[in-house]
Parts: C-alpha cells; sequence; structure tokens
C-alpha cells in the first residue's frame, strides 16, 4: 500500500523560533518555514517535519542520528557551538561524553525543546 510513498519523519518543539535557529544557525541544516512548521532538509533528501506543540512532552529517546566520519571533530564543533553533550548514568562514556564501546562511537545531546539527538562515527 505505501510502497511508492516519500514517508518523512516528524517531531514536536514547543518554540519553532528557537528550532528554527538551533537546526538552522547552530547545527548548519538547511531549514525552511511554512504554515508555523519547520522542515529540516537533510541530507539524502530526507525531509524531517518539526511542528509546534504547546504541551510537548521531550523525546527521550534519540530522534535523529547524524551520522559523521570523525566523532572527536564533530563533538569538538558541537561544543564550540555551545552544544552540551549529555551523560547517562551506567554508560561509560570518556571525558567529553563520547560513548566508545559496544558499536560506532556516539554522543548525545539535545535540542531547545529538549530532544535527544546524537552524533556518531560511520566509516
Amino acid at each position: 500500500m505505501f510502497k511508492d510513498t516519500k514517508a518523512f519523519s516528524g517531531f514536536s518543539a514547543d518554540d519553532i523560533p528557537a528550532a528554527k535557529r538551533f537546526y538552522g544557525e547552530t547545527l548548519g541544516i538547511e531549514v525552511s518555514e511554512e504554515n508555523g512548521m519547520l522542515t529540516l532538509q537533510l541530507s539524502g533528501d530526507r525531509p524531517t517535519l518539526i511542528y509546534p506543540k504547546p504541551n510537548h512532552q521531550p523525546a527521550d529517546f534519540t530522534i535523529l542520528n547524524f551520522p559523521v566520519a570523525d566523532i572527536d571533530r564533530a563533538v569538538d564543533q558541537l561544543i564550540e557551538r555551545g552544544v552540551e553533550l549529555e551523560r547517562y548514568p551506567g554508560m561509560e562514556q570518556d571525558e567529553r561524553g563520547v560513548l566508545r564501546a559496544g558499536g560506532p562511537p556516539i554522543a548525545w545531546f539535545k535540542d531547545p525543546a529538549g530532544n535527544v539527538l546524537a552524533v556518531l562515527q560511520q566509516d
């Protein structure tokens, strides 16, 4: 039934202007705005919708993963742009917040609405 549709993902935020600044300026993603909603123009033709929700509850799981070639460089750039990395009890993250065991190196951070995002190294 949906085999040939171009499905897309979406998530909510409680402050669309703050989300637009964060995703557009801080992360450098192309962002468009229409009807009070944002569309992230992610590489690979993967548009992602951000819609306003006044009673927004942040996702407590990773909603977007950003694959990178060099996790340390990406973490440096995030920190330089004022992004704080998340630390989770029981996870063996290094002093910078990167988990390097059990899979690809990965670090988590949040958007202004509190949604969890991740940057992970892929070769």
